[in-house]
């Protein structure tokens, strides 16, 4: 049997649930709809989201110099 599900990478209400006003009614969330760590996990086995979030962590700590001086530019405009 198949199953239709809709996906969503990120949640924007993070760390209350998805709850975007334009799905209410038309989908069942908790049971159509697969939000940031349930479709990551889904995806990539459990712990895939927290893997994921862990890659963007280390990857802002490391690049934070860089990411600085780029937005510098944009502060006196």
């Amino acid at each position: 049997m198949a199953e239709e599900k809709e996906f969503f990478d990120w949640n924007p209400y993070e760390p209350k649930p998805y709850n975007r006003w334009t799905m209410r009614g038309m989908f069942d969330i908790p049971k159509e709809v697969f939000v940031a760590e349930e479709l990551w996990d889904f995806i990539g086995g459990d712990g895939a989201y927290q893997d994921l979030l862990d890659c963007f962590e280390q990857a802002g700590i490391e690049l934070r110099p860089e990411i600085d001086q780029y937005f510098a530019k944009f502060r006196n405009h």
